[in-house]
């Protein structure tokens, strides 16, 4: 079992106290503190100015109430966060998440991963994460636009293109996006297009936006198939959730020659034998906004496809060879993690943020199953929105194929800088150990440089 350095120790304990209970910021900070004790090997002044101290703790932390109100006039109350975790490398970058179980432990977390990840994709960005627990499954367009623009009304003050740009997340799609864009213009009196990011194409958005997580992970994954000789041709895959993430990794998956068998939402997932029919999956997520089990009655009965109910099984026990965790934290357990082992599985590349648990990581390690951390393989989404900055600044619009390009040159440079990192530091083909300490040192840089701030 990975344990923490001895000298790492109390700064891990000083976090569990100054954080209590917040269950997923302490596995991320744990998760990297572990792979730490190298780093401070060869390089002690990180220990000695407290550096790692102040990497841990957010440079803020912003808690706001959220009224709004519904279509039967009555008064809503939800709470809106915004962390701005670290500003060393450039203005916080992160998404927004709406979602009921957002809470300052679960956006801390984010922000935190999010600094590493973005250190990784070599952008001038810092790392930062927001959201609220508001819940916009079931509302109405008009309530949902009520609430963003009660949010961004409090959020407004907090950002700027050169301070901190957001992003969407889970429950903040374009709709989403374009409403608190409406509202930032308004308030402001400021057509600031690089202020947000994952905006429509006729409004200062990037192409290839939609499309980059996924696209991403799935380059990161091809390249560490690689380093074994092996690709995704005539492989069968499995990516859960199937949202944007899940859906272009779906696309670009099926685009090497793999076949995606199976995706899922919270309610359950779905079997296509013969692989997921990509259109009919964006119809029913994209168009209709409907439940993953549509998919079977649209497709029709006895073709192939069947649902499973979420209480009667989990999508890790379909048999395939590569596993793409693609929906939310936590999702893929030890248990899962020994499923898929058995049924054969050779690599696994998280579209999500800390999608597996810290134990079914330590299984698929131990078993020398190809491992991708979050931080690397899904950084493929806030490195278009670098992009998209970088075409706001320029008052400039690039195409799909250029943008594209970039991004794949992008995660290769990410896979081989966690490759080469490992290699440094003494463990070959430990791509969390590489991710972890290759985005530690480049932050840490820069904040040793800046001095003590």
């Amino acid at each position: 079992m990975v344990t923490v350095d001895e000298k790492l120790e109390p700064i891990l304990q000083e976090v569990l106290r100054r954080n209590a209970g917040e269950h997923e910021f302490h596995q991320a900070i744990r998760e990297v503190l572990e792979s730490l004790g190298r780093v401070i090997a060869k390089h002690p002044r990180y220990l000695e100015s407290s550096l790692i101290e102040r990497l841990c703790e957010p440079e803020r932390q912003i808690i706001f109430r959220v009224p709004w109100v519904d279509d039967h006039g009555r008064v809503q109350i939800n709470r809106g966060f915004r962390v701005q975790f670290n500003s060393a490398l450039g203005p916080y970058k992160g998404g927004i998440r709406f979602h009921p179980s957002v809470n300052v432990g679960i956006i801390k977390f984010l922000g935190f991963e999010q600094t590493f990840k973005n250190a990784l994709t070599g952008m001038p960005i810092g790392g930062g994460k927001g959201g609220s627990d508001f819940n916009p499954r079931g509302r109405s367009d008009g309530e949902v636009m009520r609430f963003c623009q009660s949010f961004m009304t409090e959020l407004h003050r907090h950002i700027g293109e050169h301070t901190d740009v957001p992003a969407g997340d889970i429950g903040v799609g374009g709709r989403e996006i374009g409403y608190m864009f409406g509202q930032y213009k308004r308030l402001t009196n400021r057509y600031e297009a690089g202020v947000l990011t994952g905006k429509a194409l006729f409004y200062g958005g990037s192409r290839a936006r939609t499309e980059a997580t996924g696209y991403g992970s799935t380059y990161f994954v091809q390249s560490m198939l690689a380093t074994r000789q092996q690709e995704f041709e005539g492989r069968t895959a499995v990516v859960s959730g199937s949202g944007n993430v899940a859906i272009y990794t779906v696309e670009k998956v099926q685009s090497f020659g793999g076949k995606v068998v199976a995706v899922s939402d919270s309610s359950g997932y779905v079997v296509d034998e013969s692989g997921i029919d990509l259109e009919l999956l964006k119809e029913i997520k994209q168009v209709r906004r409907a439940r993953i089990s549509d998919y079977v009655h649209a497709k029709g009965e006895g073709r192939g496809a069947y649902f499973v109910d979420a209480e009667a099984g989990s999508i890790w026990d379909v048999a395939c060879e590569v596993a793409m965790p693609s929906a939310t934290q936590n999702e893929l357990t030890g248990k899962d993690a020994k499923t898929l082992i058995s049924n054969g599985v050779i690599a696994v590349g998280e579209g999500a943020n800390m999608p597996c648990t810290p134990e079914a990581v330590r299984i698929f390690q131990q078993a020398g199953i190809l491992f991708a951390p979050g931080k690397a393989a899904n950084a493929g989404g806030v490195a278009t929105s670098a992009l998209e900055m970088q075409q706001n600044a320029s008052r400039d619009s690039w195409t799909f194929e250029q943008t594209e390009a970039r991004l794949a040159t992008i995660m290769r440079n990410i896979h081989d800088t966690c490759a080469q990192t490992a290699d440094e530091y003494g463990a070959p083909g430990d791509y969390v150990l590489g991710a972890n300490i290759a985005g530690f040192v480049k932050v840490a840089q820069a904040m040793d440089a800046l001095g003590i701030i």
